[in-house]
């Protein structure tokens, strides 16, 4: 089973959506992020949940 870094982003409810497409862009193209959850909430601010896979060298002899 894979085991996954989570990094939670919050988005102010000032931020435009393409502000806000930006930000989550640029993680995911640069931390190779991707989206797990985004909750908007009724003020306008949205949490963002990313992840990325933790990978495990396994020595060899």
């Amino acid at each position: 089973m894979a085991e996954y870094a989570y990094l939670v982003v919050y988005l102010p409810r000032g931020m435009t959506r393409d502000s806000a497409r930006r930000v989550l862009t640029d993680h995911a193209e640069y931390g190779e992020w991707e989206l797990s959850r985004l909750r908007l909430y009724a003020d306008g601010s949205r949490k963002v949940t990313l992840r990325r896979k933790i990978i495990r060298v396994v020595r060899t002899f």
